[in-house]
């Protein structure tokens, strides 16, 4: 410890250095001078501030146990006990015909069923949406048990106690310490403790989905509201010793100055209000006033300042900071090497090097909501998983700058490489930089198209755990049929499966909005009959004709459809390319001048009720709201005791994508 700290903890503690006949260190805190030869009291004051500092520590070590076993336990489990993978064997009917398993055949199995659907029935569901935002239960419920568990290592091992001791060279005077000051040691302890777990939590390429599973989507809440306790945490430990230097300790004010003044106390400032900045600027007022953009690239760079502040406010607990670092730059650099693995191509010279895609712009003009933009290319990759996004970043408008966006298209390579195909509304900042480039090129005659860097693949597998046995009904709003569309096609590629029933509902604005898959949709028609596949389009902004409901015939797949179907859907062979006797549904829901969305509950339930066997999946993108209501359905849909019993129909699960979240 240098003369610096010293003098510090001198100042803090009345630690007489000089009569010092050695130190007595302590992990994560100053070192100690023994002897003690202060008075009776300020003696047992400092006894009891680094034996509650020492038993902190102690705890902050079973919390990160905690944590560990917890991921360990999960990682194991994962490879001990999979889930059944859409790859497994079908069953056999009584016929002889191939179909699938249509309930579990062992106790073990169908215990985990039930469990699931009584765990999907009571935590699916959103509570207190006016606070945790449209989250599930489930969410809530592991951010109160943290909650809980970091309450008690909070207040257990402090002395709750009030000395009296003198002031050196001024009789009159008298110090008052108390418990406070150890308690507000332990909390400032536990949120230098929780910041690794913060940055994890908030890491794109996740430490956390590699053992669990999960995607790093999904860490967003606990990041959040990890980050308030985090504020809490701070903001208390800061009050708690402003009182203890500003009003306990004597005389004032020059108490009060000198402790200010010290470099770590300094560091501390900065700290709290880089902490505050930090939580001002990730409220829904403060990303509105700066715009989401900035919001990301300050709160990137604030959170590691702060990190250093930290580090410089009390380095003795370094052994939390140096990893929170370390998670970040790793973080950032396996970002830098997987986009430059994704773009390291053959040039157009035959050499090697870094090369953006060029991607073909479609563009949809739309006045009333925005205009929506389609990109088409084909680039030299591996095939990605349905259901993973993409970051891209449109070199043309903003090279620091990268938006998430799923792919429509079935991941399939072909002649080495892969289709990749977007849709997004443009409404503000790069989307519409992008929406405007379009504009500008076709009105000079020029082929429009934009290089395009991807990052990725990120996300889950969707279609991994499909099994044959699975009905899949799928919702999406507007452009969230990007989410959707490559479970239908990957879905049309396998053979058909006996009595499983699939099912698009699909809610755009306008009748035109088709036109953004149209492709995709005749590669569907066409296989319609085949797969059992009904597709429904709800038209919500258009005013209803005479007759409630129409209908479009199917057209007989084109040439250009083909093209396509040969890369989101080379099973569509030729055979099938003939007109489907199917139809799609289209309903505008509008009546009145009142707009009007389509019963989801409705839809949902009747799709469970009309199953022939197995559960149910729903795959579901689009609005916050439309996402919160299926969660309530698709949970009411779900009853234990009825699969226990071998009804598998009510085994409902919902695998949703919240655009909004991003």
């Amino acid at each position: 410890m240098d003369a610096a700290d010293q003098l510090s903890v001198a100042a803090r503690h009345i630690q007489n250095q000089s009569e010092a006949s050695s130190l007595e260190p302590h992990w994560g805190y100053a070192d100690r001078v023994v002897p003690c030869t202060n008075d009776a009291g300020s003696c047992e004051y400092l006894d009891n501030v680094y034996w509650s500092h020492d038993v902190g520590m102690i705890y902050m070590g079973i919390l990160w146990c905690t944590i560990g076993g917890i991921l360990l336990v999960w990682a194991v489990s994962r490879h001990l006990f999979p889930e059944k993978r859409a790859d497994q064997q079908l069953g056999t009917s009584i016929d002889g015909q191939e179909s699938p398993v249509t309930a579990p055949r062992h106790s073990l199995a169908r215990l985990r069923q039930s469990f699931d659907a009584y765990r999907r029935t009571y935590l699916l569901p959103e509570s207190f949406r006016s606070i945790f935002g449209p989250t599930t239960r489930l969410q809530v419920l592991i951010l109160s048990v943290l909650s809980g568990y970091l309450i008690i290592w909070t207040f257990v091992g402090i002395t709750y106690k009030k000395w009296i001791t003198p002031v050196k060279n001024t009789p009159s005077l008298f110090n008052i310490r108390s418990g406070l000051g150890p308690f507000s040691d332990r909390i400032g302890v536990i949120a230098y403790a929780l910041t690794p777990l913060s940055v994890m939590l908030s890491s794109r390429e996740s430490i956390l989905s590699l053992l669990t599973g999960v995607p790093y989507q999904s860490f967003n809440f606990l990041h959040r509201w990890l980050g308030y306790i985090i504020v809490i945490q701070g903001s208390v430990h800061t009050i708690g010793w402003c009182v203890v230097e500003i009003r306990l300790y004597q005389p004032q004010p020059s108490t009060a100055i000198t402790w200010i003044k010290q470099l770590y106390m300094i560091w501390g400032v900065v700290a709290m209000i880089l902490l505050l900045l930090l939580f001002l600027l990730s409220t829904k007022w403060g990303i509105r006033l700066t715009g989401y953009e900035t919001f990301r690239k300050l709160h990137y760079v604030l959170a590691m300042v702060y990190i250093g502040a930290c580090w410089g406010h009390w380095k003795q607990l370094e052994c939390f900071m140096i990893p929170s670092l370390a998670i970040w730059l790793l973080d950032r650099a396996v970002r830098l090497v997987r986009s430059a693995l994704i773009h390291y191509q053959f040039l157009p010279d035959g050499s090697m090097g870094f090369r953006a895609a060029p991607a073909n712009i479609v563009h949809f003009p739309d006045h009333d909501s925005g205009d929506v933009v389609r990109l088409d290319f084909r680039h030299s990759q591996e095939a990605w998983n349905v259901g993973q996004h993409f970051y891209l970043c449109f070199t043309e408008s903003s090279i620091r700058q990268a938006h998430p966006f799923t792919p429509l298209s079935y991941p399939i390579v072909q002649n080495g490489t892969v289709l990749h195909s977007y849709i997004f509304r443009a409404k503000s900042g790069e989307t519409k930089k992008v929406a405007a480039l379009a504009t500008t090129k076709l009105n000079e005659d020029r082929l429009a198209t934009t290089p395009v860097i991807l990052q990725g693949p990120y996300g889950e597998s969707l279609m991994e755990n499909l099994t044959p046995d699975v009905n899949v009904i799928c919702v999406a709003g507007g452009t969230g049929i990007t989410y959707v569309l490559p479970i239908l096609l990957g879905l049309i590629q396998t053979a058909p499966i006996t009595n499983r029933c699939v099912e698009l509902i699909w809610a755009v604005r306008k009748e035109n909005d088709m036109k953004w898959i149209d492709q995709e949709l005749q590669i569907l028609q066409a296989a319609a009959k085949s797969h059992h596949l009904r597709l429904r389009v709800f038209v919500t902004r258009e005013e209803a004709p005479a007759s409630p409901a129409r209908t479009e015939k199917a057209n007989e797949v084109t040439e250009e459809s083909k093209e396509v179907g040969s890369s989101a859907s080379s099973s569509v062979s030729r055979e099938r390319s003939a007109p489907a006797s199917l139809e799609i549904e289209v309903q505008r829901l509008r009546h009145d001048g009142q707009n009007s969305h389509p019963d989801l509950k409705q839809i949902v339930t009747e799709f469970v009720e009309g199953t022939v066997r197995g559960p149910t999946t729903v795959y579901a993108s689009g609005p916050a709201a439309m996402i919160s209501d299926l969660r309530s359905i698709v949970a009411a849909c779900n009853s234990g005791a009825r699969v226990w019993k071998g009804e598998s129909r009510y085994d409902v699960s919902l695998m949703a994508d919240d655009r909004l979240e991003w």
